[in-house]
């Protein structure tokens, strides 16, 4: 089984720690369709010493790698650390001697790992402790079962349920799997325990807030690395609501400035103040010091009940018979008396001030009014009829009345506004009347219900000693009945945790009894290659000793007979017709490899040496990888790390990209970067797009149906899923290329097209391989790449010249010199992206970051193939050698990681700018190249037309037609 992460305190953790980088996207494809997440939030005990305690994290279950992967929050990029739920056994978590209180840790579990570590796990609830409790020992159970099946072979998924699309996951792998124990299974259904989650446990609560531990610092000092990760990732988002600040809230707030009336109630209320403090020198005061007169205004609150409270509070609170006693009661009598007729005087004052304001603003008016008339009789008048003049004086009378009238109803605003005051003033009084009123009732009822107890208290002292028996018994059998009770529910308690750990118990033996099978088969699997492998060192013994000393006679040598032994072994291809005997036999080199296509020829024996021996090179390199981990590890971290979040473009997904995507994560892969570049396609489409297609293609006349037939079975007839007309991936191929030939007819179909539909039928559904192909065709490559004169297609053959001219100049003169034209065979690759051209593990080693990163990467893994082998090229010196060679040299190349290093390292810098330029420039030349061609061919057309000695000659495609 894997071993164990980082359980315990938080420490680095071994697959979603340090080195899982900042990411986003789909998270939660983990889970199977349909299937709900298991995540939600847990308090995990951790820290030392004082710091020690229970702190809130959030738990999200991995199925790919059966991890529990905790977060500090839902948001959360990096995780702090996971615990291996597949080697782990569960416990309930007794409370340490001296327990703060009696329930405290009444739901929490532990979680104990083979190298002794051990987790606390606390849960909101116990019911939310046992829902964790069952659905992980679920898990562990689906996934140890799954990874007997997984293990046979290790190019396959730990989960193969992992991969969900694609005519690849459709594959049966010839793995024997342990059969279930069928008492087993009825035993954990009955010892199951049903419970349903709370609003802490799922998807949903994400939304709801963390469970605070009182006391406890929700901060790892062993993990401050990730935690800063964490905060910078999430201050790197573009997304405004993440840049709010913790103290911004949704409420909408009104700038509204307080009117005069409370900025002189405020400034009065600050001179009283004022005129208490002088008054009270060397006394004890309680007054609240803000001032609400000087207030900034900031913010967009109303303020007019602020300061309406405060000045009710600080009027009640300037009492002066709260501040003062005893002698100083009198200076305070004399000072109020004082501060009130200087209040009086203030008022007066204020309102004769206002009158004066009143009288010069009458005065002003009536200035401006005769200066209006005196220059109105002055300049306006000369020359003026006298009806016009007293039609403008009667305007001016007209205006003068208005402003009257306007002066006046804003008079009587004010007053009604004054009146509305006093009104409110008014029931403000009634308010505190009635207040008054209700407390002076409550104090009435208070001494009513004091004299009833008095009253009922005299009547029961009379039977009191004849009720004292009663009560006691009464007592005494309340106290039986609630210590009944809880003896009951103590039992349900123990009930429930004896069917779990009965459960717990039956299924940790059941997978110890598969370890040991498995370990067993393992044993015999050994001896088997073991066998094997002594029979084959005694021929070559043999044959080696028949070398050495030879015997010359006519008769046939025994070495001749060993040769032809070895070579009858070597040929035999992996079947499955003893399947009792499949698991013990050395599982080399099957019929067909993982993609479906075929390992070994059928026809010619010398072929089938050669492709033995390739197909065992590639098994050797596979296995040499897969020791080292780094690339699986590194891509597990990636995808913890999206867990919570969606996946964006970034270089540390480019370069895990380049590197290559798994087996079992490409399908999803592929889909997320062919979704990525025709999104804006897909937004512009109306829902059930690609079937609106297909069904026209199919009821209406498409003239691209009969080629389409025509190249199914020529597609990739190496291939399992392609090489019967019964097979499901012809159809599937053929509704992918109708439908695109109804949506782009001025392409309609192009030989070549097949072949890239083909395989992303193998890691996609059909409309995400017609999306497939889209991206290929209209978005990645130029217009005309796959038209009838493919001029895309001789454009980037002219570039690709120039691009080995710069990058492998050596090479470029070999071929100069002997005049071979190399893009006689590089011209099918760019057609259709190194199909048929590769070995199967670097053809999609080469579509993972084509995919990804568009057309500029077959220039790159061209360009490195000729790099790859320029050594072995260099060395032939005649056309024809070269030629030959350059037509099966791809084949040989087998190391994709060497080859990825040259296409991505060796190669740099590569810009697509220089890409884009020089397409452009041999554009222009290959149009006017055309231009020239079909006016040559109109001149011969006319030519014979006119000729009676060449009517007899006719092209090609006028014979096709």
């Amino acid at each position: 089984m894997p071993a164990a992460g980082s359980e315990g305190d938080e420490g680095p953790a071994g697959a979603g720690g340090e080195g899982a980088g900042p990411g986003g996207g789909p998270a939660g494809e983990q889970a199977g369709p349909g299937t709900p997440k298991l995540c939600g939030y847990l308090q995990k005990l951790s820290g030392k010493g004082p710091l020690r305690g229970f702190r809130s994290r959030w738990f999200v279950f991995d199925p790919r790698r059966c991890y529990l992967y905790y977060f500090k929050g839902p948001q959360e990029a990096l995780p702090l650390g996971h615990l291996d739920i597949a080697s782990a056994c569960f416990s309930y978590h007794q409370p340490e001697a001296g327990a703060a209180a009696a329930g405290d840790e009444a739901a929490a579990f532990e979680v104990h790992s083979p190298n002794g570590a051990v987790a606390v796990l606390k849960a909101a609830t116990r019911q939310d402790m046992t829902y964790w409790l069952q659905e992980l020992q679920q898990k562990r159970w689906e996934y140890c079962n799954n990874l007997d099946a997984a293990k046979r072979d290790s190019r396959t998924s730990p989960t193969p349920s992992d991969f969900s699309k694609g005519l690849v996951a459709k594959d049966n792998p010839d793995l024997s799997i342990l059969s279930q124990n069928a008492s087993a299974e009825r035993a954990r259904n009955i010892l199951a325990v049903e419970t349903s989650p709370t609003d802490l446990v799922g998807e949903q609560a994400a939304s709801q807030p963390a469970p605070v531990q009182p006391s406890a610092i929700n901060f790892s000092l062993k993990q401050w690395s990730t935690e800063i990760k964490n905060s910078m990732s999430s201050l790197r988002k573009g997304n405004n609501e993440n840049r709010k600040s913790v103290f911004y809230t949704t409420e909408e707030w009104e700038l509204l400035d307080p009117t005069p009336k409370d900025l002189e109630d405020s400034i009065a209320l600050e001179e009283k103040r004022k005129h208490l403090a002088e008054g009270s020198k060397g006394l004890t005061s309680s007054a609240f010091p803000f001032d609400f007169g000087r207030i900034p205004h900031k913010t967009r609150r109303p303020l007019k009940d602020m300061i309406g409270s405060s000045k009710n509070r600080n009027s009640s609170d300037s009492s002066p018979t709260e501040w003062y006693s005893g002698n100083g009661n009198k200076l305070v009598s004399e000072l109020q008396l004082k501060y009130q007729s200087q209040q009086e005087e203030l008022e007066k004052l204020k309102k004769d001030l206002l009158s004066q304001k009143e009288l010069v603003r009458l005065l002003q008016q009536t200035v401006r009014s005769s200066q209006y008339d005196k220059y109105f009789a002055s300049r306006l008048c000369e020359g003026v009829p006298k009806d016009k003049l007293e039609l403008l004086h009667q305007k001016d009378d007209q205006i003068l009345g208005l402003n009257n009238q306007l002066e006046k109803l804003n008079l009587e605003k004010d007053s009604l506004q004054q009146e509305v005051k006093n009104l409110k003033c008014k029931v403000g009084e009634l308010n505190e009347q009635l207040g008054m009123l209700m407390e002076t009732i409550q104090a009435k009822d208070e001494v009513i219900m004091k004299l009833s107890r008095q009253l009922s208290e005299c009547e029961d002292s009379t039977s009191s000693q004849s009720g004292a028996v009663n009560s006691s018994v009464a007592t005494c059998t309340n106290k039986e009945l609630q210590e009944l009770d809880k003896l009951k529910d103590n039992l349900q308690g123990y009930k429930t945790q004896n069917k779990f750990l009965n459960k717990e118990i039956l299924e940790l033996s059941a997978l110890r009894r598969n370890a040991e099978a498995r370990e067993r088969e393992w044993q015999a699997k050994y001896t088997s290659l073991e066998a094997k492998l002594c029979q084959i060192e005694s021929k070559y013994l043999i044959l080696l000793q028949e070398m050495k000393t030879p015997v010359c006679s006519e008769e046939q040598s025994p070495a001749r007979e060993v040769i032809t032994q070895l070579l009858e072994d070597a040929l035999k291809a992996e079947t499955s017709e003893q399947p009792e005997q499949a698991f013990f036999k050395p599982h080399l080199v099957s019929e067909y490899d993982i993609y479906g296509f075929q390992t070994v020829p059928e026809d010619d024996d010398e072929e089938k040496l050669v492709a033995k021996s390739r197909a065992l090179d590639l098994r050797s390199l596979s296995l040499s990888e897969n020791r080292e981990i780094s690339t699986g590890v590194k891509w597990e971290n990636y995808l913890a790390s999206t867990m919570n979040r969606e996946m964006m473009r970034c270089v540390e997904l480019k370069n895990l990209i380049r590197s290559g995507i798994p087996h079992e994560h490409r399908s999803k892969m592929w889909k997320w970067c062919v979704n990525l570049h025709v999104k804006k396609f897909k937004d512009s489409t109306v829902p059930g797009y690609f079937q609106t297609l297909l069904q026209n293609a199919l009821e209406k006349q498409n003239p691209a149906s009969k080629q389409i037939e025509l190249d199914l079975l020529r597609t990739l007839p190496n291939n399992k899923h392609y090489s019967s007309p019964t097979s499901e991936g012809i159809q599937k191929l053929r509704n992918v290329l109708l439908a695109f030939s109804w949506r782009n007819p001025d392409i309609g179909y192009c030989q070549g097209l097949n072949r890239l539909v083909a395989i992303a039928l193998l890691y996609l559904e059909q409309e995400d391989a017609f999306w497939c192909l889209v991206t290929i065709v209209e978005v990645f490559m130029p217009r005309d790449y796959y038209t009838k004169t493919l001029l895309g297609s001789q454009v980037d053959q002219r570039v690709f010249k120039d691009l080995m001219s710069e990058k492998l100049p050596r090479l470029h003169a070999h071929f100069e010199q002997y005049k071979v034209d190399y893009t006689l065979i590089t011209f099918n690759w760019f057609l259709v992206v190194f199909v048929d051209s590769v070995v199967s593990d670097i053809l999609f080693k080469i579509w993972d970051s084509f995919l990804y990163e568009g057309p500029k990467v077959i220039f790159r893994f061209a360009l490195a193939l000729f790099k790859y082998k320029e050594e072995e090229i260099l060395k032939l010196q005649d056309s024809m050698s070269i030629f030959k060679y350059l037509r099966y040299f791809t084949r040989t190349i087998l190391d994709a990681r060497k080859l990825t290093g040259i296409a991505f390292g060796d190669l740099n810098p590569f810009p697509l700018r220089q890409i884009r330029n020089r397409r452009t420039y041999h554009l222009e030349k290959v149009r006017l190249e055309l231009t020239e061609l079909e006016a040559i061919r109109e001149d011969f057309l006319r030519e014979r037309e006119t000729c009676v000695e060449k009517r007899d000659l006719i092209s090609d495609d006028e014979e096709d037609s």
